[in-house]
């Protein structure tokens, strides 16, 4: 017989990848247009904060990905 608990495994991580994605969109959506804001109050041209906060927020968010991943795969 299938054991119950690991048929419920792939709805998990399903549910568990599609909010790490969300969570993506709107960590980078977020560093988007706070870096816009900040290039716009200091009067930059160069969008050099936007830039940089979009960077950060994709290192940050590959590093939880890897963190993630390495946790539930052991």
């Amino acid at each position: 017989m299938e054991d119950p608990s690991s048929r419920k495994k792939p709805h998990n991580l399903l549910w568990r990848y599609a909010g790490l994605a969300f969570q993506m969109m709107a960590a980078i959506g977020i560093a988007l247009w706070g870096g816009y804001m900040l290039d716009q109050w200091i009067g930059m041209r160069f969008p050099l904060f936007m830039i940089i906060f979009s960077l950060l927020a994709l290192a940050l968010l590959l590093w939880q990905i890897v963190k993630d991943t390495g946790k539930h795969d052991r």
